[in-house]
């Protein structure tokens, strides 16, 4: 027996400057149409899109390491767009709005799955956060790795993409 899940639910995010992140967030999370349900102290919590995202100060006490997307833990997070317009409309809030570093601006990742468009970007704590669109069915498309007619799960991912695949995986 399996189960097929329905989403992620919520992601929490431990920032270290809470002045910062938590109104960088919660202006983010607006702008893609979720709505603020905790807000306090350090603390932003948002839902919506059939998503969470809540972002808190480092406890007092802890240690305050800077985000590193190559140590374990997160290596960064992505919101699905519903279109590549859409894309490009959040390219500009971060532009003209936001306390954002742009990694890159609006680009196309086909190497990843057909028609992949997405932009990378950094909060202000350094987090990285990717937005992205893919069309139709992606991967399980008739032109995704995973499709009828496919070559099946890659057997490694790089900068370049996909690399290989197994038969029969």
């Amino acid at each position: 027996m399996s189960v097929e899940i329905n989403g992620i639910a919520h992601v929490q995010l431990t920032v270290n400057d809470a002045d910062r992140c938590v109104p960088f967030w919660e202006g983010l999370c607006h702008f893609l149409g979720m709505k603020t349900l905790i807000r306090g102290d350090g603390i932003v919590y948002c839902i919506g899109g059939r998503t969470g995202v809540l972002v808190r100060g480092v406890p007092e006490g802890s240690p305050r390491d800077p985000f590193d997307q190559n140590r374990v833990g997160l290596h960064h997070l992505c919101f699905r767009a519903r279109s590549s317009e859409d894309v490009d409309e959040i390219h500009r809030y971060l532009l003209e709005q936001c306390d954002a570093k742009i990694v890159h601006a609006p680009e196309e990742g086909s190497e990843f799955a057909p028609g992949y468009y997405s932009v990378l970007f950094e909060d202000p704590d350094g987090i990285r956060v990717e937005v992205n669109y893919l069309p139709g069915k992606g991967h399980f498309g008739e032109r995704g790795r995973l499709g009828p007619d496919g070559p099946g799960p890659g057997d490694g991912l790089g900068a370049l993409g996909f690399s290989g695949s197994r038969e029969g995986a």
